[in-house]
């Protein structure tokens, strides 16, 4: 079952896909639980993530420890 749960967070986390939720991140200075999970499991997994979107993804989270986005839940 963690298999199946982690291959889908692969194909959902696509470094391709990362981008425009990034920029959407910082844009609007929020960040759904989805974008959390897509974000984390990219960065655990590692594969095929450039130097730009590691840098992104941890100033996504510096950002979550210091307040400055916000978490949302959307439904």
């Amino acid at each position: 079952m963690l298999e199946n749960n982690n291959m889908q967070f692969n194909v959902n986390s696509n470094p391709s896909n990362l981008e425009p939720i990034l920029e959407r991140i910082f844009a609007n200075r929020r960040i759904t639980r989805k974008d959390q999970q897509i974000m984390m499991s990219s960065f655990l997994t590692e594969d095929g993530l450039s130097d730009h979107h590691l840098r992104q993804i941890n100033k996504v989270f510096d950002a979550l420890k210091g307040g400055l986005i916000k978490v949302v839940d959307l439904h």
